[in-house]
């Protein structure tokens, strides 16, 4: 079933979802499985299996030249997501990124996605890599996540990238966005992002999800200039509990968002690392109650491996 289907469905009752880490190469399904396993019992229709590109490695070789190497540190999104379906009954939406794709690749793992009958998809662009300065796309890759939201919405009506394929398979995906409620870090003015915003879902996308926040008047706000600017599709509050003294400094820094004041006084005053989780778990309870309060669609957690925290907050909240 469609991610869309599933707030309509719901009649304005407050859904509930979380998004897990592939695990790093190497590692198996046990690593999603044991975060998943205890969220199962909050009956999330649907979980978001994110996907970070390639990195560069340097291997030395025998000559003592280094030589550079692009590898994928956490594949197998497609087949994480089939696995999560099967083992528990419910949507997986994967997340596809420009970063690192061509067309094709995009094209392809799109292909496969219906095959296995998976038709959400959360499209972004994807971050930079490390040291490249900016977001730099593959050559014949999709340079904005706009760009992968109109492939996408072309290949559900049947249009490949082979101008030879006629009365090509339509595909049927319902297309996520990610939404900045205090605006995207590369973003001139807030404006200019609901404007880019505004032409993605005018090229497909049927719901936004945010990026965290930790000020309830941020979201409220950025769903009211949405709809003001003609953005009418739901719009999922995404969520993330501060746990860590470092994340302070870390998070506005890495994700372009304000922490409230109080939020701050608080786990500074904290005196170990126990005590700032605690406060950090109670400030998303409580964000959590006032955000189901006022009937959003659904509740998004990123889960970051740390499953208890997570459980904490869905048990005082659902």
């Amino acid at each position: 079933m469609k991610v869309t289907e599933y707030f309509e469905k719901a009649n304005g009752k407050t859904l509930i979802s979380f998004e897990v880490l592939p695990p790093l190469k190497g590692g198996g399904m046990k690593a999603i499985f044991d975060v998943l396993d205890p969220l199962m019992e909050f009956k999330p229709p649907f979980i978001d299996v994110t996907y970070h590109r390639e990195e560069f490695i340097y291997n030395k070789r025998a000559s003592g030249y280094y030589e550079k190497i692009a590898i994928r540190k956490r594949p197998g999104t497609v087949g994480i997501c089939a696995s999560i379906m099967h083992r528990y009954g419910v949507d997986a939406v994967p997340h596809l990124i420009c970063g690192g794709f061509t067309k094709e690749d995009t094209e392809n793992a799109l292909i496969d996605l219906n095959f296995l009958n998976i038709n959400n998809v959360l499209a972004l662009r994807g971050d930079a890599r490390k040291f490249d300065g900016k977001f730099i796309p593959e050559p014949d890759g999709n340079n904005f996540a706009l760009d992968l939201v109109k492939q996408m919405s072309e290949m559900n009506q049947g249009i490949y990238l082979d101008s030879n394929i006629e009365n090509g398979e339509k595909m049927d995906f319902c297309i996520g966005i990610a939404g900045y409620p205090e605006k995207h870090i590369e973003a001139p003015s807030m404006k200019a992002d609901l404007l880019r915003t505004k032409e993605k879902i005018d090229a497909g996308a049927d719901y936004i999800v945010t990026q965290m926040f930790f000020d309830n008047q941020k979201y409220f706000d950025y769903v009211a200039a949405c709809r003001e600017m003609g953005i009418n599709v739901p719009i999922v509050p995404g969520l993330k509990p501060l746990t860590k003294r470092y994340q302070l400094n870390s998070l506005p820094r890495l994700f372009f968002i304000n922490l409230p004041d109080d939020l701050v006084s608080a786990a500074m005053e904290a005196n170990n690392s126990a005590a700032i989780k605690e406060i950090g778990i109670e400030w998303c309870i409580a964000q959590s109650k006032e955000l189901k309060a006022k009937g959003v669609p659904c509740l998004h957690y990123y889960t970051m491996g740390d499953t208890e925290t997570i459980r904490r907050i869905a048990e005082a909240v659902y």
